[in-house]
């Protein structure tokens, strides 16, 4: 059997369909729910305001959807090299913050 997934880009004239084998997308699913389980562990470790400008990532990302999926590999360290950086971690036990 397989799963599909449906991605757009933001004006919805390009539209890729991927289909990937359930068993995949099992795994590929239990990595992602402990790299979240791993930042909620780890989330005091990190610096809790954002470490980069704003608008960096706009210029990391392509203009386009590719013709060709990244390996899930690569998404991955795009999360943590070119996402994460640019995360303020508001559960973090270092941020604090006011309410008026």
């Amino acid at each position: 059997m397989k799963a599909m997934l449906l991605l757009s880009d933001t004006d919805s004239t390009h539209i890729l369909i991927l289909t990937i084998d359930t068993a995949e997308f099992r795994k590929y699913g239990k990595e992602m729910v402990d790299i979240i389980a791993d930042y909620y562990e780890n989330v005091n470790n990190m610096p809790p305001k954002s470490t980069v400008k704003p608008g960096y990532l706009y210029k990391l990302m392509p203009r386009e959807i590719p013709e060709d999926p990244e390996s899930f590999e690569d998404i991955k360290r795009d999360i943590e090299t070119k996402i994460m950086p640019g995360m303020t971690h508001w559960q973090s036990g270092n941020f604090f913050w006011m309410v008026p």
